[in-house]
């Protein structure tokens, strides 16, 4: 593993458009960090993040490279491995926005180049960060069926793919680290309405333990949700990645209301009687915890939560599920 210097880590940002600007501004804020500037084909949007954080410009990747020790890639999803090839080349730690790559060809290109530069790579699987993420590691330890469904309005941001990698592979990555199960079988259905690959699609996901995920995504919809529902045989949780929020039912009270119905203590149907717990969740922006962790990461040494293989193993699973989709399109 590498070793590293003490002091300052000084970041960049590869791409400030409607994300990256977001990545610009916590690097300007994090403590520990020197935030050195960015790489930028919009002239109007550079000089924008550069007076708003006292940043510096560069003209091309290999000179943000050489100025910087860690990066964010934060460009269209197609160009992420012309990026990230160059900055590993100059001995960059890369965060590179989700999905790593646009093909498996080029995300195997950018994990060999980040093993001979002996450098991290880290996906941003932002939901990973979220406080309700966080829940669920702890809570949900014998999932059996999940649902997922991800909505949002459309736009033409991000249509560079369809929505299983745009939108999907967020809940792809959820799903696979809280089953921790081999696939045995996958079944997708996804129609284009506005766009030229998927603006719809539905996965139905069967692992080899016997869990079953059926994962919904839309970039058709009139309203923006991120939820996440899993029944496993002592609860069930329901979690919204989106405020934050989310409500528990365990099996003991399902047993302690049948106690009471036996006794006369409560009467059929009155749900009341079944205590639903609203989830204590502290909330936090899961970009700035994506960020402090990557950064953690780089001065430590140490792999990061959300990893090449992880990131390889989700987008995997994206394009088989997009495979499936564009076969039956035909």
């Amino acid at each position: 593993m590498f070793s590293r210097k003490p002091g300052k880590i000084k970041c960049g940002v590869a791409g400030v458009g409607s994300l990256g600007q977001h990545h610009a501004r916590i690097y300007a804020t994090l403590p520990g960090v020197e935030f050195v500037g960015i790489f930028e084909t919009s002239d109007d949007r550079a000089a924008e993040i550069c007076a708003k954080h006292n940043c510096q410009r560069f003209a091309t990747i290999d000179e943000l490279g050489k100025a910087c020790e860690a990066v964010s890639v934060v460009v269209p999803t197609d160009k992420h491995a012309q990026v990230a090839l160059p900055l590993l080349a100059q001995g960059c730690h890369l965060l590179i926005e989700k999905p790593l790559c646009a093909s498996l060809e080029e995300a195997e290109q950018v994990l060999a180049a980040a093993r001979k530069a002996e450098r991290i790579v880290s996906v941003g699987h932002i939901e990973h960060f979220n406080p309700v993420m966080s829940y669920l590691e702890k809570h949900a330890g014998r999932p059996q069926y999940i649902t997922t469904e991800r909505l949002a309005p459309y736009t033409p941001r991000g249509t560079e793919v369809g929505v299983v990698l745009d939108l999907m592979i967020h809940d792809i990555g959820i799903v696979l680290a809280l089953v921790g199960s081999p696939i045995r079988k996958i079944d997708s259905v996804g129609i284009s309405v506005l766009s030229k690959t998927e603006d719809i699609a539905n996965a139905r996901i069967e692992f080899e333990s016997g869990c079953v995920a059926n994962l919904t995504a839309s970039r058709m919809s009139m309203k923006k949700n991120r939820e996440i529902r899993v029944f496993q045989d002592n609860a069930y949780l329901s979690l919204d990645f989106m405020n934050q929020k989310g409500h528990l039912v365990k099996k003991s009270d399902i047993i302690a209301y049948g106690v009471k119905l036996k006794v006369g203590l409560a009467k059929a149907g009155d749900a009341s009687s079944i205590p639903v717990h609203e989830i204590p969740i502290e909330k936090g922006e899961p970009l700035a915890i994506e960020l402090a962790h990557f950064v953690e990461s780089v001065r430590e040494a140490r792999q990061p939560k959300v990893g090449a293989a992880l990131g390889k193993s989700a987008l995997e699973v994206a394009i088989a599920i997009t495979e499936q989709i564009r076969k039956a399109q035909k």
